[in-house]
């Protein structure tokens, strides 16, 4: 029985021409075709959600002198978005008693929140406050942990949907 490929170079070539193509063929499968957003990646839909914390916009200066590191770490009211890595985002206050912002680029699905007023410091070390907060126009209630200054501190959680639809 003769070889039909007995020429060392050739059979390597084909081997390696073989190899090659199962390789890129796996790469594209994988999205590893050039694009950034390769196949199998989908994208982030986000939507945008106004938040409402109803609180004193004014610190109380009896908390600030009872609670002075916990004030001091607080400083101004604000917000930390889990989607952001739970970055300080300092809420807009309304005097006398509400804070809101609002953010274009919440994921939809589950996310994560939490509020840090130092009003809050008298009842939560860390400031964090769990009540009176609203995505567009529910009452967030679902408390839940989130990641904070030298431990977990409490948050809230709440779903939302593509158009803004949100269930606490």
């Amino acid at each position: 029985m003769r070889k039909i490929h007995s020429n060392p170079l050739f059979s390597g070539l084909i081997g390696r021409s073989i190899c090659l193509a199962t390789i890129s063929q796996m790469l594209v499968a994988c999205g590893g075709g050039g694009s950034s957003d390769g196949p199998g990646v989908m994208p982030v839909i986000t939507t945008t959600v106004e938040f409402v914390y109803v609180a004193a916009t004014a610190i109380d200066p009896v908390i600030r002198n009872q609670f002075p590191a916990c004030s001091a770490l607080v400083d101004s009211t604000h917000i930390h978005p889990g989607w952001r890595n739970f970055a300080v985002v300092f809420l807009s206050p309304i005097p006398p008693s509400e804070f809101r912002d609002t953010f274009s680029d919440v994921p939809v699905g589950e996310n994560r929140i939490r509020i840090s007023d130092p009003n809050v410091c008298a009842l939560n070390p860390t400031g964090a406050a769990t009540n009176n907060v609203s995505a567009n126009g529910v009452l967030l209630t679902t408390i839940v942990d989130t990641p904070g200054s030298g431990g977990q501190e409490p948050g809230l959680s709440f779903s939302v949907t593509a158009d803004g639809t949100v269930t606490p």
